[in-house]
């Protein structure tokens, strides 16, 4: 959430800015004035109100104490005080107003993004490793799954439906062995602190990393009946239950819902910061909107599993930090031996929370193009002002918003996808990057 300052004396500017870097024309500028003109006249009233009322109040002691009769200012303050519930309310339903607006808004970008519309405008920042050439033809990571049932979307199919997969025998190993190298490399070598999350969390979080509202298409929403009803036809037989349904939860899309908020709500002490956490879950993703791409095999998944990194920082430490957790994702690419890009977003491709992103793109040898493995971004204060997470400032010994940063440190079943079709041979064997072979026993190629 931007800051609310910037709403209330640069309506105009702000909405200028947003349409010429996010392509952002939702701010309703005279709308918003009209909302805070009626909130400033509230609170004015409400301020004289309150003083009118402690006024008479003390009038009313005055009085007491001579003996007079106090019954007319009595009424007096009675009605001061039912004004004073109607201008609460009013007041209450001004501010939730601007609330929505707000919480539709998306970040400003750093000053450092290009400007643009879409991916096409990205800027390319370098390129690692070379692609390998091969000597025969090269076949896509389904084609090599399909090998021994190992990949199997036809059962995951009738499990569950479209974009989902079953992993079997040394695959489903490989997987495995993907996500624990990268925790122990977070872990052991960047100092990420590994943690466990949940996997349902309830609204408040969802909202607090910028998930709600805007996104709520996207996300797989639990719901758990809160009571029951029995219909009769008056004679005591049964002719229906029914159900009444409370949301309850949301799955997570990503880890770093319920990273970033373990800070909601917090003061986090200086000497913490950065705080630095990663954890390995599975996500959940609606996918609405993406009909038609990415159907086949494992790129586009309503269920994957990702590495996950955030950070906590504070302000003149979150671009330092920003490039920091963009580099550790670098690393397991580096030491996976996958080629890879990194390009840094334009201000349209970004993220709604993010201000500044850099994508890793992983070169696929079957597509002879780089995909999205990985999305770093610095979120500034967007989210810690919306989570109200702060850190006490040692040199004013108050109170201040944090930065957040979070990134993919990356996701696994895309690892999977690049190592399975980058180190494929032409039997179909896959042989296993060194830094895997402790995990799969030894293994060096599966067959």
């Amino acid at each position: 959430m931007l800051d609310p300052v910037l709403l209330r004396n640069q309506p105009a500017e702000l909405a200028a800015r947003l349409k010429e870097t996010r392509g952002y024309e939702g701010l309703d500028v005279a709308e918003l004035m009209l909302l805070e003109s009626r909130r400033k006249e509230i609170q004015v009233r409400t301020q004289e109100l309150q003083n009118l009322r402690n006024t008479k109040s003390k009038q009313i002691g005055m009085l007491k104490a001579k003996g007079e009769d106090v019954s007319g200012v009595m009424a007096e303050v009675a009605g001061f005080g039912e004004e004073l519930k109607q201008c609460e309310h009013a007041l209450g339903d001004v501010l939730a107003k601007i609330e929505a607006i707000a919480a539709g808004i998306p970040n400003l970008p750093h000053e450092s993004v290009p400007l643009g519309s879409d991916e096409t405008q990205n800027v390319e920042q370098h390129r690692w490793g070379t692609p390998r050439s091969f000597d025969f033809e090269v076949k896509d990571h389904v084609e090599l799954g399909a090998r021994h049932g190992w990949l199997d979307a036809e059962t995951a199919a009738k499990l569950s439906g479209a974009r989902f997969t079953v992993l079997r025998g040394h695959l489903a190993r490989l997987h495995r062995a993907l996500a624990q190298f990268m925790l122990d490399l977070h872990t052991d070598t960047h100092g990420y602190e590994e943690t466990n999350v949940p996997l349902l969390v309830n609204a408040d979080s969802m909202r607090g990393t910028g998930q709600l509202p805007k996104f709520e298409e996207d996300l797989f929403q639990i719901w758990t009946p809160e009571d029951e009803y029995v219909d009769d036809d008056g004679h005591g037989n049964i002719v229906q239950r029914i159900k009444d349904w409370d949301l309850e939860y949301y799955l997570i899309p990503t880890s770093e819902v319920p990273l970033t908020n373990i800070v909601r709500d917090e003061i986090v002490d200086a000497e913490r910061l950065p705080l630095r956490m990663t954890a390995h879950s599975m996500c959940f993703r609606a996918e609405a909107g993406s009909a038609g791409r990415d159907t086949r095999g494992m790129i586009r998944q309503h269920q994957f599993e990702k590495v996950e990194l955030v950070s906590i920082a504070r302000p003149e430490e979150s671009d330092a930090e920003h490039e920091r957790m963009t580099r550790a994702a670098e690393t397991v690419l580096e030491k996976l031996g996958l080629p890879y890009r990194k390009v840094l977003l334009c201000t349209g491709d970004m993220g709604f929370a993010a201000r500044k992103t850099y994508d890793l793109e992983v070169w696929l040898p079957s597509q002879n193009t780089y995909r999205e493995i990985s999305s770093c971004s610095n979120c500034g204060d967007f989210q810690a002002r919306r989570m109200q997470a702060r850190w006490r400032n040692p040199a004013t010994g108050k109170p201040e918003l944090v930065h957040t940063l979070n990134g993919s440190g990356v996701a696994v079943g895309r690892a999977l996808i690049a190592v399975m079709e980058n180190y494929q041979n032409a039997d179909g064997s896959i042989t296993v990057p060194e830094v895997l072979r402790p995990y799969m026993g030894g293994a060096e190629k599966i067959v």
